[in-house]
């Protein structure tokens, strides 16, 4: 009887071998010829400037426009079990999710009003 972890053993270590054979070949086949630029760190071929003091400074707006997206985006992904085992639960799950949604959507509506949505 064969064993049912097999494929996935076998998957990974050819993704390894893969890998391996990729770096090897890359560093044998591939041109030697190193100098200044090509040691420099990649900067789009613009000269780094020296950072302020304070280490630059962002606005407050950056920052809430990333939260708010962490926060909706990890609301939506609980969404995903609900969906797979649909059929499974019964209506007090679809009565959670109801609740749960339009919550999502009061914050929403609260942020939009509020202004947060609104790139400056």
């Amino acid at each position: 009887m064969a064993n049912p972890y097999l494929p996935i053993f076998a998957l990974g270590l050819l993704a390894f071998l893969f890998a391996c054979v990729s770096v090897t070949l890359a560093t044998v086949v591939g041109p030697k010829r190193y100098n200044r630029a090509k040691r420099d760190a990649y900067e789009c071929g613009i000269d780094p400037t020296p950072q302020p003091v304070g280490g630059g400074h962002f606005t407050i707006k950056y920052y809430l426009t990333a939260m708010l997206f962490i926060i909706f985006d990890i609301e939506i992904v609980f969404l995903y079990p609900w969906a797979v085992s649909f059929d499974a639960l019964g209506l007090f799950a679809v009565m959670e999710v109801i609740l749960f949604i339009v919550t999502v959507l009061c914050v929403y509506v609260f942020v939009w009003r509020r202004g947060g949505l609104e790139w400056d």
